[in-house]
Parts: structure tokens; sequence; C-alpha cells
């Protein structure tokens, strides 16, 4: 059993804090070839989430704190939507569909999202 709570979310945003990435993720799945793909992600202001897509799954974000800023492309030129998520402004969380372009930003310290997709982990093709 592992709750989630504010000692594991600090933890998580003090050693992304330090981490050259600016992020941490802590997974609830077993493994990368896990089925069920399900993480905390600690990330800062400044961490590059490149442009990317998963092409067989949908992928799911919730914000637990702080606040991301979503955007989905048309093409790798061509911006197409763009969504802030943020619980102090009643936006929770957003689905991405499979397939679909999108990249994000972090607007606030400590933000930490709960993120989920189907397995197994495929690393993000980002030579799009």
């Amino acid at each position: 059993m592992k709750i989630i709570n504010n000692a594991l979310l600090n933890e998580l945003t003090e050693k992304a804090s330090e981490s050259e990435r600016l992020r941490m993720n802590h997974n609830f799945h077993d493994s990368n070839e896990s089925k069920s793909q399900r993480l905390l992600n600690a990330l800062e202001p400044g961490t590059v989430i490149p442009l990317h897509k998963h092409d067989n799954t949908a992928e799911t974000y919730i914000v637990l704190r702080g606040s991301i800023r979503v955007d989905f492309y048309n093409s790798v030129d061509s911006l197409g939507e763009s969504a802030v998520i943020d619980p102090l402004e009643g936006n929770y969380g957003i689905d991405i569909p499979a397939g679909q372009l999108h990249t994000l930003e972090v607007l606030k310290n400590g933000t930490v999202i709960f993120e989920c997709k189907d397995g197994p982990y495929i690393p993000i093709n980002t030579s799009l």
C-alpha cells in the first residue's frame, strides 16, 4: 500500500528540483512491461517535455498540485489547441487521445501530476 500524501509529493518535488531534468517520477506499476503505466510525475518549470505522441494508447494527466499547460498540435509545426490544467481553477486533468501530438509546459513550482497510459512502456519518439 502506498498513500499519496503531501510527504510523498514533497519528496518527489525535492528530487525533481535537484534533478538535471527538473522532473522525477514515482512508478506504481511493477515494470516497464506492465500493461498499465501509472505514475506520479513531479515537474518543475523549465523541464523540457518534447513534442511527441503515443500511437497505441491514450494518456491521462491529473494535476494533484501546481499547474501545466498542455498544447495539442495539428502537425509538427502547427499548434492546435491549448489548455491550462490547474485544480485551483477547477481544471483537474486532461485525456490525450492516442496519436495526438502534444507537449506540456510546467507553470508553477511544485507541480505534481498523476499520469496513466496503457503499457508496455515505449520511449517517446521525438524524431517527428
